[in-house]
């Protein structure tokens, strides 16, 4: 059975680039009701979890990362409007009418909208023209800067996507704010109950990683700190299953292994391997490449001498909005593609990837 609870607590929780650690303390929670007390951090925040089934056997990465796009407080105006600066890629068009959720150093929360000059007070110019982010604001519905500072709100607080987790009229299609990448922290906390229950040949490090939208770094500290054998990217990547697409990547028809993006050419031995695997196993799985955007496996294939990678990517609708959907089926079968995968990368099988 799934775990949508899990699901629903990790796409809730709030957590910019930089800002964390609401995801991190979760994080160490499952860790240690898993039984996994070898857990350790880098210096940006990037949590890991060490898992052994063989301690001669090759180090294997799954990273997922903890930080969602959101928005920084950058100046609080006489008015008590909040200027912000985009956290993340966001698209401008998605920002303007929107609930967000302030969060003060304190831990304070406040419910803020994003607003911007309204369409009857435009020209005809400002009309034909797309909102530019620089005039936009959050209104958190307070008189002044005196007022808006009195409640603790200060440059530098974050604002992230005031959204609940839904199922939608399937019930296996999953709503939430912050799919990119709770739900590759899901995946790997889960690949890691069930490796821990059934044994495997190597030494698992589970990365919640940080940073990853403004420049997948924390991917490059915690690779440095593990320098893995062979390391695993677990995000979303867009679906294509929408009016005016393809339809070459839907939503559960199974989880996709990226053969190419900004950041990354996959390395090609790992990814024939996984391919094998998942038809042995009956797992669906889709290919797909990004011309733009990257994973945690592009900044973890750099560490050292190299390490042979491959991002693994739940398709997702409507990413860098506030809204995503995925599919359970995707989740679940993703989960099983690793588990099968790792069980399967033994010593010798991971030197003939990277030697072969």
């Amino acid at each position: 059975m799934v775990d949508l609870e899990m699901l629903k607590e990790l796409s809730e929780l709030d957590g910019i680039s930089g800002r964390e650690s609401y995801v991190r303390k979760y994080v160490r929670k499952k860790f240690s009701e898993l039984g996994i007390e070898d857990v350790t951090r880098d210096g940006l925040g990037s949590v890991v979890g060490r898992l052994v089934g063989d301690e001669r056997g090759p180090k294997i990465i799954l990273s997922g990362h903890m930080d969602e796009i959101g928005l920084m407080v950058t100046k609080i105006t006489d008015e008590g409007f909040l200027k912000f600066q985009p956290v993340g890629g966001w698209w401008s068009h998605v920002l303007l009418a929107q609930e967000f959720t302030v969060t003060t150093s304190e831990g304070k929360k406040y419910r803020a909208v994003t607003g911007a000059k309204a369409p009857h007070l435009l020209s005809p110019e400002e009309r034909e023209k797309t909102v530019n982010v620089d005039d936009m604001f959050l209104d958190i519905g307070v008189e002044s800067r005196e007022e808006a500072e009195g409640l603790g709100i200060r440059i530098g607080d974050m604002a992230v996507p005031a959204r609940t987790f839904a199922t939608l009229a399937n019930p296996k299609y999953l709503l939430g704010k912050a799919w990119d990448d709770r739900i590759g922290v899901a995946v790997f906390l889960e690949v890691m109950r069930r490796l821990k229950e059934d044994g495997h040949p190597n030494v698992i490090f589970g990365v919640g990683s940080v940073q990853e939208e403004v420049g997948l770094r924390g991917a490059k500290t915690s690779g440095q700190m593990v320098n893995p054998d062979i390391a695993f990217a677990i995000d979303v990547t867009a679906a294509k299953d929408t009016p005016k697409t393809d339809n070459s990547l839907k939503l559960g028809q199974g989880p996709a292994i990226l053969v190419y993006d900004s950041s990354l050419i996959a390395h090609v031995a790992l990814r024939e391997r996984v391919l094998a695997i998942a038809k042995e196993e009956g797992i669906p799985v889709q290919l797909d490449f990004l011309k733009r955007g990257g994973t945690d496996a592009g900044a973890i294939s750099l560490v050292y001498s190299g390490v042979p990678s491959l991002p693994i990517c739940i398709p997702a609708r409507y990413i860098h909005s506030h809204v995503s959907v995925i599919h359970q089926d995707d989740y679940e079968n993703a989960v099983k593609l690793l588990v099968a995968v790792i069980k399967k990368l033994d010593r010798e099988t991971v030197n003939a990837i990277i030697f072969d």
